[in-house]
């Protein structure tokens, strides 16, 4: 005796298709409970002398095989299940691991040029700072020779240079990222590390404040 669904069963190859085997065998083992029932019931009226005996007996017996034969294939695809199931895991994780090489591989590209462009922009830095100290000694001799309107707003060039769009933070960063993200940004901000606050009464791209009277006013 085989069971019906013995070819399935031998060309299942994944958990799902041993899932997909088993459901059918407990339809089948369901049936088969229910029809063990009805035979019961005819063997006993049988002995009663409603019935041939011998033969519901021998139905009972051919119902019980049958029984026997599902319940025992449905172990043996739980077992192929569960085998299978953890074939597919192992592959999963083993991807994973692929898939996360290759990340790292990128990551590692990835703070590469971090630490390129962070060089790149110590040059940068010192470059302008040196222009800066190279202009605001400029512009003292403009002062001293009596021509102001030669003298260069450091201030007013630099936020003027760095204006422009802030590219938007992603909603998922980890505390260190935030926390480099707002170092980077107070090298553009107004008032950030590039940007000191002026001294008292100094012009702010080109404004003075109403606040320090001029010497002139002064009584």
């Amino acid at each position: 005796m085989t069971s019906p669904h013995a070819d399935a069963l031998g060309k299942a190859r994944t958990a799902a298709d041993f899932a997909a085997v088993i459901a059918l065998l407990d339809t089948d083992l369901n049936d088969a409970l229910a029809r063990r029932r009805d035979l019961q019931q005819a063997e006993d009226r049988a002995i009663f002398g409603d019935g041939v005996l011998s033969e519901a007996r021998a139905a009972l017996d051919a119902c019980n095989a049958t029984i026997a034969l599902i319940e025992k294939t449905i172990e043996a695809a739980a077992k192929r299940r569960a085998a299978a199931a953890e074939g597919e895991a192992r592959a999963d994780i083993a991807a994973l691991g692929e898939e996360i090489g290759a990340r790292a591989e990128a990551l590692a590209a990835r703070w590469r040029n971090v630490a390129r462009l962070v060089e790149l922009l110590r040059q940068e830095l010192f470059e302008a700072d040196a222009l800066a100290r190279a202009i605001a000694t400029a512009n003292g001799l403009f002062d001293a020779a009596g021509v102001p309107d030669l003298k260069v707003n450091l201030t007013t060039t630099r936020r003027a240079a760095m204006a422009g769009a802030r590219a938007a933070a992603p909603a998922r960063l980890s505390r260190p990222a935030i926390q480099a993200d707002r170092m980077l940004l107070s090298f553009l901000r107004p008032g950030g590390a590039l940007d000191p606050r002026p001294a008292l009464g100094a012009p702010v791209e080109g404004v003075r404040s109403k606040f320090i009277p001029n010497a002139g006013a002064r009584g």
